[in-house]
């Protein structure tokens, strides 16, 4: 080493900081020693730093998108137990897992008895989503009828309400568990009517399609979407 390295590194370490390339700031020093090792030239050197600077910002960028999405707890289809629920079409949830339906901006529909992995598919395709850099929004049919009603009482309606368009998905968990009034219903209808074709939502549900509202903007497209 000569003893102007030891200066030349510290003054890229700084330069790199204040450029926010914390990664090329950190890494910079062992790639290079790697390069020589491997005869690498100059431009290969530089690929390998570069790479690695955008691959840990799209990593803290994933890890960012999953804890704002406020997930109960942060679950993947590949911990989803498929063989013990031989009724769920495996290919048609990995395919959803691929997020064209995001692009689309179609709802997906996840209907069935408790205890049959709605909940669980629902945030995998999420976390999957928050893996593609897309802005996700976990919550149930509950909080966000509590939410509405507080955002009312305040006169804050129309800003809560359009801070949920915001988002390129919404999880809407456990819609028909609890019994609603109708004036809380119709809270939740309109945060649903208002993403229809505007933005992508998935509901989770024990209600039969009998006892969906007929103006439901989900109830047209949900035989097209996956049933438990």
């Amino acid at each position: 080493m000569s003893a102007s390295q030891p200066i030349e590194q510290a003054a890229i370490q700084q330069y790199a900081r204040q450029l926010y390339l914390t990664t090329v700031a950190d890494q910079f020093a062992r790639l290079a020693e790697e390069a020589v090792r491997k005869k690498q030239s100059h431009l290969s050197y530089l690929e390998a730093l570069l790479e690695a600077e955008v691959e840990e910002r799209d990593r803290r960028a994933v890890i960012r998108r999953i804890k704002e999405a406020h997930f109960p707890a942060v679950k993947t289809l590949e911990e989803f137990d498929f063989p013990a629920a031989p009724q769920i079409p495996v290919a048609l949830i990995k395919k959803l897992s691929e997020g064209e339906y995001l692009e689309r901006k179609e709802p997906v529909i996840l209907l069935g008895e408790t205890g049959t992995g709605k909940s669980h598919l629902a945030v995998a395709l999420a976390v999957a989503a928050c893996r593609q850099r897309k802005r996700v929004r976990f919550t149930t049919a509950a909080e966000m009828v509590t939410e509405m009603i507080e955002a009312q009482s305040q006169l804050q309606l129309t800003r809560v309400r359009n801070r949920w368009m915001r988002y390129d998905l919404v999880v809407l968990d456990e819609l028909g568990y609890v019994v609603m009034p109708d004036a809380a219903a119709e809270l939740l209808f309109q945060v649903i009517a208002g993403r229809a074709e505007q933005a992508a939502i998935i509901v989770t549900t024990n209600l039969p399609f009998s006892e969906w509202p007929t103006r439901s903007p989900t109830r047209g497209c949900a035989r097209r979407c996956w049933i438990a």
